[in-house]
This record gives structure tokens, C-alpha cells and sequence, in this order.
């Protein structure tokens, strides 16, 4: 008797065992790719999976979000941002003090007591506004800190994108997360639920903007997603001293003094002296000496006095409006008053 009610079920499991090597077969034979981009060597089986999510999110998760953010106001969507956010900060800190960001650990420690005890359980973010900068981090990164490769990109189900370092890390954060040790179990999955649908809500313009403007969303999504991840993880690795400082401005020009010299240029070879300027805004040209060539021009206003020889005034002036002989530049100015 006992024989019989195992054969059924037996031969159900082989059904299904039969079904889901077929699937994976059928899988098999649709991810294959010719030339796959370097870092991505299982981009076939990552384009299919990335095409399931994609559907799924376009028929189900987005349909949801959108009856969401209809349902839901705005400064009720802001607490749920705010509640999942303060849970958030508990692996950051976690994370942070696994890698000796000790200053950081303890801002983010700072900002889950100000943020429950004030906040009203993380219901409003009164963290930012005491000045506690937010933070980003998890256990990929802390893995990457310590020199642990990324390893190839990968698309999960359901989750999307990520790498062999981040999903082992992905892991590592379920368990530090508060929500996975609420009881009863359908409580926990309710706030993952609402967390997740909150989170698309947030993104629903940012998916409009992706599917108007990227050709292939897949590469684009990789792309973004891995110089995302590098970014934080070469952001984690610097220290405050190495971080350029905007503190202390350059100081500005002086427009006041006049940088402008004008002077007699000699000639030929021989000659005798040159005729010098007053370095003024209003130096036109300097008087030529013997044999001394044409001279040259600088900018400023229209009469300026010049010197002779000697070192005194000279009479000659340069009325408003005259041409000046181009000098340097070979570009003739105009002096106006």
C-alpha cells in the first residue's frame, strides 16, 4: 500500500524533473551569444533572464506601482522612503565598520537613533536635517574593499542586476537586515513587498526615461550598473585627505593694476638707445631714438604722457580716435575715451 500511494508521486517528480530539464534546455538553446562583451561572459543567458524581468516588471510591478502612487499621497510615500531608509542604515553602518570607515559608522549609527527616536520610528528623516549625510554602502562593497575581484556580470531573476561579488554579498545583506527576523514570516514578506513596490514607485520616472532614450536597455543598464558599482567602491576606498579641498578659493585677478608696458623696441644693430614708457593704462607708443624702429602700441586710454631720452615728459599725445600701428599682434586697436 505504501508502494503504491510513492509510485504516483514519484512519477510527478519525474514529470516535473522532465518539464524543468526541458526549460532549462529550451534556455540553453536561446542564450547564446557569439561575440559577448569582455566582463560578461554569460551575456546570453543574461539577456534572457534580463528580457523575463523586464516583462514581468512591465505587466505586473509597474501596473502596481502606478496604482500605488495613485492610492498613495505623497507624504505618506516620503515616510514608507523614510522607514525602509532608516532600516537601510543599519547594514550601512554594519558595512562601514567592517571597513574601518570608523567616523562614518558611527554618523550612520547616529542618524538610526535620531531617525527612531525623533523620527517617529524612521517615519521622517530628521538625521538629514540635523546635518548626518547619508551614506551607501553593503557587503559587495566592503568584499571589493578588501580586494575581493567582482567576478562576471551577471542578471539575477527578480533581483536584476549584479556580479558574483554582489550577489554573495546580496546575501550577507538579508541577514543583517532587521526585516528578515520579524515575526510572523508573512510580515516580513508584506514589508519586503511594499518595500519593493515603494522602491519602483521612486523609479517610475527614471524607467520612462531609460526606455525613451537607450537603444539596447540592456547594455545600458550594465553599463550603468558596474561604473555605478565602481564608482562607490573607488569613493570608499579614498580617505578625506586625498579628496580635493574647494575650501580656500583662488584669488582673483587684479583688474585695477595696470599689467600693460609699453616700449620702444631698437632697431637695427647700432643704434643708440630706445625710447622708454611709463607703464600706464594709457601707453600708446614710445617716442623712437635714432635709428630706433616703429613703435609699438598698448593698451589703455587715449593720451598718455610719454618720455624722451632723458627720462622727461615728452609733449606728444595720442589723440582720441587715431589708429594705432599694429605691434605685436599685428592687430590694430583703436583708443577711445
Amino acid at each position: 500500500m505504501q508502494t503504491t500511494l510513492q509510485t504516483p508521486r514519484s512519477g510527478a517528480r519525474v514529470l516535473q524533473f522532465g518539464k524543468l530539464a526541458v526549460a532549462a534546455a529550451l534556455l540553453a538553446g536561446c542564450t547564446t551569444v557569439q561575440t559577448p562583451t569582455k566582463g560578461d561572459p554569460f551575456e546570453g543567458l543574461n539577456r534572457t533572464i534580463f528580457t523575463v524581468n523586464d516583462k514581468i516588471d512591465q505587466y505586473a510591478l509597474k501596473p502596481v506601482a502606478k496604482g500605488y502612487v495613485w492610492a498613495t499621497p505623497q507624504p505618506v510615500r516620503d515616510s514608507v522612503t523614510n522607514f525602509f531608509s532608516n532600516i537601510g542604515d543599519v547594514y550601512i553602518a554594519a558595512n562601514n565598520l567592517l571597513q574601518l570607515r570608523i567616523a562614518d559608522g558611527v554618523s550612520d549609527i547616529m542618524r538610526i537613533v535620531i531617525n527612531t527616536v525623533f523620527g517617529v520610528g524612521g517615519l521622517f528623516d530628521v538625521a538629514t536635517l540635523a546635518k548626518l549625510p547619508k551614506h551607501e554602502n553593503d557587503l559587495g562593497l566592503t568584499l571589493g574593499h578588501y580586494g575581493v575581484p567582482a567576478g562576471p556580470y551577471l542578471v539575477l531573476p527578480l533581483f536584476g542586476p549584479s556580479t558574483v561579488r554582489d550577489a554573495v554579498g546580496s546575501l550577507g545583506n538579508y541577514y543583517v537586515n532587521p526585516i528578515s527576523y520579524i515575526d510572523p514570516p508573512g510580515l516580513s514578506w508584506a514589508l519586503y513587498g511594499l518595500n519593493v513596490v515603494n522602491t519602483r514607485a521612486n523609479l517610475l520616472g527614471a524607467s520612462d526615461v531609460l526606455e525613451g532614450a537607450a537603444l539596447d536597455k540592456y547594455s545600458f543598464v550594465r553599463n550603468a550598473y558596474l561604473q555605478r558599482r565602481q564608482y562607490l567602491l573607488s569613493d570608499n576606498r579614498r580617505r578625506p585627505q586625498d579628496l580635493p579641498s574647494y575650501d580656500e578659493e583662488a584669488p582673483l585677478p587684479k583688474y585695477d593694476d595696470d599689467s600693460g608696458v609699453a616700449t620702444g623696441t631698437a632697431g637695427a644693430a647700432g643704434t643708440q638707445g630706445a625710447a622708454k614708457a611709463l607703464p600706464a593704462s594709457g601707453a600708446a607708443a614710445a617716442t623712437p631714438a635714432q635709428g630706433a624702429s616703429a613703435p609699438e602700441a598698448a593698451s589703455g586710454s587715449a593720451t598718455t604722457p610719454l618720455l624722451d631720452e632723458n627720462g622727461n615728459p615728452a609733449n606728444t599725445q595720442i589723440p582720441a580716435g587715431q589708429l594705432v600701428p599694429p605691434s605685436r599682434f599685428n592687430f590694430p586697436s583703436f583708443k577711445l575715451r
